[in-house]
């Protein structure tokens, strides 16, 4: 492997949205922070706006503190515990809590609307089932704005124009942003409302593009860039078996659906990026002072990307719900899904061999590695949230996950990996 200790002009982190799978976002960044990383720029969509904010709107020691305060928040609805001699229920259990959540609602999150939106007279009640003012509330007390505007990490949040239908980002470098930029990013209809800012309505980014690699692809100029993704939905996945198999993969496939044509895309523009540069070189240097050739040669930078992907892999009891099953058993799953999965992949660092499948970009696609050693006898009881009084610093760990020796820490490259049965590279 490389230097892990490069430096890059940027480091990256993309999230993607998926509601209450959000909290493995939350785990992965406790992972990074342990680690010793810090990116410099988070790019977010629905939930993943909601991380970004808490990420990019608070002093680096208090980041995991917030992180937590938000998913033990929305979380708090059903706080207890799962005992391993209940899993065979488990299944019935997250759909007995999605049922609350629809019913009503989700604490500092969204509110049923009363009346019901069928049942309005008319005006903004009418378009959606839910009332998301509580989130205002919630990112007004967790999140320093001021501190976001003020540039220090860079965060772009992804939405789509309601009238005209067009992507749209709110970037701290173009856009002061306001807790309603980062509710726009997450207003999924019909669940949620349109979002207003300015004279337009905004929904949810993800329903034009569930992971926003191009946006950042797209940016120049990015010489040195590490990137990691973070994504919610697999993209690859079981042949249903029955009705609810078949609501969960459609959700899988729907929300995944850009990751392909992200890559796919990315691919493409890197090859003509380099067939671009090996043509201009071979070109006279008359012709290379050709307004055309200049105006070219702006496309073809000499970046030196890596860019990494992370999977949240599906756990055996979830269900087509598991977007809005937002019980703390749960929750804590996902969290120390995402802890676990960053200290496997520093354990097992030198598993990984880089791979340039795109001039100047290498890209990974992680499956798995052995995983660490578990205690005998865990339960899901195991898979909580840090202390809440626990010191918010990269020491904070979770008891059935053991950290890796310091040296493997010291040597993170900001890689990462998920369940699977093993390391794939993308081809």
């Amino acid at each position: 492997m490389t230097n892990p200790r490069k430096k890059y002009d940027h480091e990256i982190l993309l999230l993607q949205g998926g509601g209450a799978l959000g909290a493995y976002h939350a785990g992965v960044y406790e992972g990074m922070a342990e680690a010793g990383r810090a990116p410099t720029w988070v790019v977010g969509v629905s939930i993943g706006a909601i991380t970004a904010a808490l990420i990019a709107g608070n002093p680096p020691e208090r980041r995991v503190e917030r992180l937590r305060a938000f998913w033990e928040r929305v979380s708090s609805y059903a706080p207890l515990a799962w005992p391993a001699w209940l899993d065979p229920m488990r299944p019935a259990y997250n759909s007995l809590s999605a049922g609350i959540v629809a019913t009503f609602g989700s604490p500092g999150f969204f509110v049923p609307r009363v009346p019901p939106a069928f049942f309005a007279a008319g005006g903004p009640g009418t378009m959606s089932f839910y009332d998301t003012t509580p989130l205002k509330s919630t990112l007004e007390e967790l999140v320093d704005f001021d501190l976001i505007n003020r540039r220090e990490v860079r965060v772009s949040l992804g939405a789509v124009n309601v009238r005209t239908g067009a992507s749209v980002y709110f970037d701290n470098e173009r856009t002061r942003i306001r807790p309603e930029h980062v509710m726009a990013s997450g207003a999924l209809p019909p669940g949620f409302p349109a979002v207003q800012i300015d004279d337009e309505y905004y929904w949810d980014g993800g329903i034009v593009s569930n992971t926003p690699l191009t946006y950042v692809w797209d940016e120049r100029p990015l010489t040195t860039a590490l990137i990691v993704t973070v994504d919610l939905f697999k993209a690859m996945g079981d042949l249903p078996s029955n009705l609810g198999d078949v609501l969960e993969r459609q959700k899988d496939i729907q929300y995944s659906s850009k990751q392909r044509f992200s890559t796919e895309h990315a691919v493409k523009i890197g090859q003509l990026r380099g067939a671009l540069i090996r043509l201009l070189d071979k070109l006279p240097v008359d012709l290379r002072a050709d307004p055309d050739a200049q105006l070219l040669a702006t496309l073809s930078d000499n970046r030196q990307w890596m860019v990494v992907r992370l999977t949240n892999q599906r756990l055996a009891h979830v269900s087509q719900t598991k977007d809005y099953e937002f019980s703390r058993a749960t929750v804590n799953e996902h969290w120390s899904a995402g802890l676990e999965d960053v200290r496997r992949a520093v354990a097992n660092r030198d598993v990984i061999t880089p791979t340039s499948l795109i001039p100047g970009v290498r890209v990974y696609e992680v499956a798995d590695a052995p995983p660490l050693p578990v205690r005998p006898h865990s339960s899901s009881a195991d898979h909580r949230l840090p202390d809440r009084n626990a010191p918010c610093s990269s020491k904070t760990k979770l008891p059935s996950s053991p950290a890796p020796p310091a040296a493997s820490a010291r040597a993170l490259p900001f890689t990462s990996l998920a369940r699977a049965p093993r390391w794939r590279l993308l081809t």
